[in-house]
C-alpha cells in the first residue's frame, strides 16, 4: 500500500522501509522547539531524567517570544530559566529580545526547517512548518525534554485527510479564510490526531505565507499536521532562507486517504469565525456590521510581510476609528525592518494604530492587548477560546489581514470591498 507525504517522511525518520497509520515509531529528530512558557518546563524534566547534555546543540532552537520583553518578575524569571539552560548547554539557535520573533515565524525564516524535516515543538502551532513540507508537530513539555536529551521521539502514525483545492480565489480571500472555512467545515475535531494533506491546481494561487497559515492552524481542526507539496514556491523560499531544500517527498498515487475533500477556492468568501471556537465559521456577510473595541493584526498566523502589505493597501491614507484600538506585530525583527524599508509601519501609526516589538502577548491574553469584560477584540490570531484574550466575558472574532484592516477603520466588521481605497477595487 502507499504512503503519504507524512508517512513517508516519518517512516525515513524511522529507518524503516514503509509505515502505516496506527503504527508507533521511534524516530529521529531533526530540530526541537521551545518557547518562554514551555521550555522551563521542559528543562525542569531534563533535569529530573538526568540529562546534562543535549544531543546537538545546533538542533535546538529556544525563542522566549510569549512574554517578553518581560511583562513582569514572573515572566522574566521564566526567560532568565531559559537563558541560563541555552547558554550553558552551548545552545546556537537562541533568539534573545532584539533578535527574536514569534517562533514559527522565526524558524523557517532564519532557515532551521527544510523539507522533509521531523520537528517537535513545545507549542501546538508547530504544525506551521508543513508549509515546507516538513513534518511537525507541537508536543508536551515532557516531550520536549526528552527530545532535547536524546534527539528521538515517539509518534503513532497519523491517517490523513486528503484536501482538494480548485479555483482561483476571489479578491482578498487569503490563505486565512481558506483554513478557517475547512474548520468550519469539518469542526474543531474533525482530524484529530491525523494529517492534513493540501493539493490541487488551487495551490498555485496561495502564497507562501497563505500556506504558513493554513498550515498554522490546522491544530485548530484537532490534526497532529499539516503538510503541502514542496513546489517552486516552496523551494524558491527554502532557497532564499536555508542552506539545503532538504529532502522532497511526495504521496504516492495509491496513498489511502480516510476521505478527500475538494474545496472550489473560486467560491469561497471572506470567513469569520465567531465566538467561542475557531468553527464557528460565518460569511463575512452574516459578521458585518459587529462593533468592535479592539482590532489586532499580527500573530503566528497573520504577521508576515505580506499580511502587513494586504492591512496597510487598507490603512493608507485612512483613520482608524477613534472608538478602536488597533495593534499591529509584525512576526519577526526582519519582518518589522522589511515593513519599515516600505513605508507600511508609517501606514499604520499614520492611520492611528500601535506597532508592537514581535510578540505573542495579546493572542493568548499575556501583555500588549488584554481584553477587559464586554470588549470585542477582532483579531488575525488562532484561537478564540472563553477567555482566549483577557475577561473570561470578552469575545474574539478571527479574520484576516484584510478584514482587520477594513473593521479597523469602520469600528465594526466590514468587508474591505467595500472600502473605496482598497487596492483591488
Amino acid at each position: 500500500m502507499g504512503m503519504t507525504m507524512t508517512q513517508k517522511i516519518l517512516a525515513a525518520h524511522a529507518g524503516l522501509k514503509e509505515v502505516v497509520a496506527g503504527q508507533l515509531i521511534e524516530a529521529t529528530l531533526d530540530l526541537v522547539m521551545g518557547n518562554d512558557i514551555t521550555t522551563p518546563v521542559a528543562i525542569k524534566s531534563y533535569d529530573e531524567i538526568g540529562a546534562t547534555e543535549v544531543f546537538d546543540c545546533d538542533k535546538i532552537a529556544l525563542v522566549p517570544d510569549h512574554f517578553t520583553p518581560n511583562k513582569d518578575i514572573a515572566s522574566a524569571i521564566q526567560c532568565q530559566t531559559m537563558r541560563q539552560f541555552a547558554h550553558t548547554q552551548g545552545i546556537t539557535h537562541y533568539f534573545e529580545v532584539g533578535r527574536m520573533g514569534i517562533e514559527h515565524g522565526l524558524i523557517p525564516e532564519k532557515g532551521l526547517v527544510v523539507a522533509g524535516d521531523v520537528v517537535i515543538g513545545a507549542d501546538s502551532h508547530t504544525c506551521t512548518f508543513g508549509a515546507l513540507g516538513a513534518f511537525s508537530t507541537g508536543v508536551g513539555s515532557t516531550d520536549m525534554a526528552a527530545g532535547m536529551a536524546r534527539g528521538k521521539s515517539w509518534f503513532k502514525v497519523p491517517s490523513a485527510i486528503k484536501f482538494v483545492l480548485t479555483g482561483k480565489p476571489s479578491a482578498w480571500v487569503s490563505g486565512k479564510d481558506i483554513i478557517l472555512h475547512i474548520i468550519g467545515m469539518i469542526g474543531v475535531e474533525g482530524a484529530r490526531y491525523k494529517s492534513m494533506e493540501f493539493f490541487g491546481e488551487g495551490l498555485n494561487y496561495l502564497s507562501i505565507d497563505d500556506r504558513f497559515s493554513m498550515a498554522n492552524m490546522v491544530i485548530e481542526a484537532g490534526a497532529k499536521n499539516g503538510i503541502f507539496p514542496v513546489d517552486q514556491q516552496a523551494i524558491d523560499y527554502l532557497n532564499q532562507h536555508a542552506k539545503r531544500v532538504g529532502v522532497i517527498f511526495e504521496a504516492d498515487e495509491d496513498a489511502h486517504y480516510e476521505k478527500t475533500i475538494v474545496i472550489d477556492l473560486s467560491s469561497l468568501p471572506l470567513t469569520v469565525a465567531f465566538p467561542h471556537l475557531p468553527e464557528n465559521t460565518r460569511s463575512i456577510d452574516d459578521a458585518c456590521g459587529v462593533a468592535v473595541d479592539q482590532v489586532v493584526i499580527g500573530s503566528c498566523t497573520n504577521g508576515r510581510l505580506e499580511d502587513l502589505r494586504v492591512a496597510a493597501a487598507i490603512l493608507k491614507g485612512q483613520s482608524i476609528h477613534p472608538r478602536v484600538r488597533t495593534i499591529v506585530i509584525p512576526i519577526t525583527q526582519k519582518v518589522y525592518l522589511d515593513a519599515i524599508s516600505e513605508g507600511l509601519i508609517q501606514v499604520f501609526i499614520e492611520a492611528g494604530a500601535v506597532v508592537s516589538t514581535p510578540t505573542c502577548g495579546p493572542c493568548l491574553g499575556g501583555h500588549m492587548g488584554v481584553l477587559a469584560k464586554g470588549e470585542i477584540a477582532l483579531s488575525t490570531t488562532n484561537r478564540n477560546f472563553v477567555g482566549r484574550m483577557g475577561h473570561p466575558e470578552s469575545e474574539v472574532y478571527l479574520c484576516s489581514p484584510a478584514v482587520a484592516a477594513a473593521s479597523a477603520i469602520t469600528g465594526v466588521i466590514t468587508n474591505p470591498a467595500k472600502l473605496m481605497n482598497g487596492a483591488l477595487i
